[in-house]
Order: structure tokens, then C-alpha cells, then sequence
């Protein structure tokens, strides 16, 4: 990860970088692939009232951005308070990922449930059948959503729509249907 850090109208103390830095380390437990950060400290002077302005902005893979802007009238506390929600965005947008991309077994059916009871009866590698798909013709929207209602299990079925390629049909877990 890339570590910039920033101080406009203030001087930047090495206790101050450390600070960051080690604010900056907590970031990597969420597991997402942070390309770099950048934190920008700016002194504020309004009403004869002195204050601090810190800005962390950290870049994700996939072109994701998170900036969060903290003002407060210690550094250190300023830090603290924008470390703090930056960490909670990331572990909301770490969480949107993993919920995104888990599928427990009962969403799958019993065949997903037979091949578990199978995997932790076996020792060693499991084994991988191939299967032939049976596509005799193309078929259109009416044809795959009757063939899907029919039918209790996910299936997928290839078709040819109007304009001449192929998609893919499939019955979701909650019973709604999902296209390619």
C-alpha cells in the first residue's frame, strides 16, 4: 500500500507521522486490496480559534474510494475520530463483499446438501463427474420460464433470443428468475 501524508498551513512532527502510520496499519485487517492512502492534515484558524482538519483518503481495488474528513481541535484526536470511521466504512464495505459472494448450502437445495454429506464422509480429493448437457434446439423466453416453473430444482437452460445470442435462464433460491 501506498502511504502519502499531507500537512497544509502545518508542520508535520515525527510523532505525528508515527501516529498516522500506526492509524494507518489497522486498516489492513479487513483483507481488501488497498492500492494507496493518503492523509492530509490542515491547520484551521477561525474566530481567532485554532483547529485541525485531517483527511484520509484510501483507494480500493475496483475503483472504490473512501474519504473521510474529520475536524477537531486536537491532532490527535482528530486522527483518532477519522481512523475510526474510515475503519468502519471499510468493515461495512468488506462485509458488503463477503455477504455478496456467500452462498450457504440450503440456498443451493439437497443436491448441494448430498454433496456436502459426501465431501465430509470421503477422505482425500473428491471426485468430479462431467456431465453432458442435453441442448436439442434453442428455445425462447415461454419455453424456459414453463420449464422452470415445472421444476422444483435450480436449473440453468441455454437460449437463443431475438437478436441471436445465447443467454442463460436459472431459477434463483427464492424462487425468482435470474438471466445472463
Amino acid at each position: 500500500m501506498n502511504r502519502s501524508i499531507v500537512g497544509r498551513q502545518f508542520e508535520l512532527t515525527e510523532p505525528i507521522k508515527e501516529y498516522i502510520n500506526s492509524a494507518l496499519d489497522g486498516l489492513d485487517k479487513y483483507n481488501l486490496e488497498i492500492i494507496s492512502s493518503t492523509v492530509i492534515i490542515s491547520g484551521d484558524t477561525k474566530n481567532g480559534k485554532k483547529g485541525f482538519s485531517v483527511e484520509f483518503v484510501v483507494n480500493l481495488k475496483g475503483k472504490y474510494t473512501v474519504v473521510i474528513t474529520q475536524k477537531d481541535k486536537d491532532v490527535y484526536a482528530a486522527v483518532d475520530l477519522a481512523s475510526e470511521r474510515i475503519k468502519k466504512s471499510l468493515r461495512r464495505h468488506s462485509d458488503k463483499i463477503k455477504d455478496h459472494n456467500n452462498i450457504s448450502l440450503k440456498e443451493l437445495g439437497s443436491e448441494a446438501e448430498a454433496v456436502s454429506e459426501q465431501l465430509n464422509n470421503e477422505e482425500g480429493e473428491p471426485e468430479i463427474i462431467p456431465m453432458d448437457l442435453e441442448l436439442y434446439k434453442p428455445m425462447d423466453f415461454d419455453e424456459v420460464i414453463t420449464l422452470l416453473r415445472a421444476d422444483t430444482k435450480q436449473q440453468f437452460h441455454v437460449f437463443n433470443d431475438n437478436e441471436g445470442t445465447m443467454r442463460v435462464m436459472y431459477k434463483r433460491a427464492d424462487g425468482k428468475f435470474g438471466l445472463y
